[in-house]
């Protein structure tokens, strides 16, 4: 068959961030009145959607390849731990406190609505590694706030706070990156 008679590709649906927004649902009052929950299970649940998402992390950390990715509980755990063995790096959790077995340091933050800690392994990281931070949506950033801190206090440098979506209404996005974060994230959603 001739180059030129080779039936064509099919045009994209849309762009990466489009299509990945398509995919997150909107759930009102959950878990709490007023609450928009940006649920993100709908896009894992499609195999298509899922790889364009992972890809766009892959692919934006391929060159600039971190040490090691550290995941925030329990959403983050998903999508870093796949994107870690993309990599080919390691993957840490960051767990709510009492779920890790060994040794731990913890951070208490505010959560959108109340509070919460979140612990990590002391030997989770070593001095000086190179870690990229992921979860699946920033709100107050308080999670991804804790995070990095724990890192940090481990010896690791936090190279980037990467998110599927950012709520910017909330100030999470803007009190991380005036604390020194760099973030990347996929998908803004005006209110919350």
């Amino acid at each position: 068959m001739a180059a030129d008679t080779q039936p064509a590709l099919p045009e994209p649906t849309a762009a990466p961030a489009a299509y990945i927004r398509e995919h997150i649902r909107t759930v009102p009052d959950w878990p709490a009145p007023g609450v928009m929950f940006r649920d993100i299970t709908p896009l894992l649940a499609n195999p298509r959607v899922f790889r364009v998402l992972i890809d766009q992390f892959v692919h934006r950390y391929f060159d600039v390849r971190p040490d090691v990715i550290a995941g925030l509980d329990a959403r983050g755990f998903i999508i870093g731990s796949v994107v870690a063995y993309e990599l080919n790096v390691g993957f840490v959790p960051i767990r709510k406190k009492g779920k890790l077995p060994f040794t731990t340091v913890e951070e208490t933050y505010e959560l959108e609505y109340g509070s919460a800690t979140v612990e990590i392994h002391t030997d989770a990281v070593k001095p000086g590694n190179r870690v990229l931070l992921i979860d699946d949506l920033i709100a107050t950033g308080g999670t991804m706030m804790a995070g990095k801190k724990l890192l940090e206090r481990l010896g690791g440098t936090v190279i980037e706070g990467a998110a599927i979506v950012d709520l910017p209404e909330l100030g999470g996005s803007a009190r991380l990156r005036e604390a020194g974060l760099p973030l990347f994230t996929l998908v803004d959603f005006a209110g919350h």
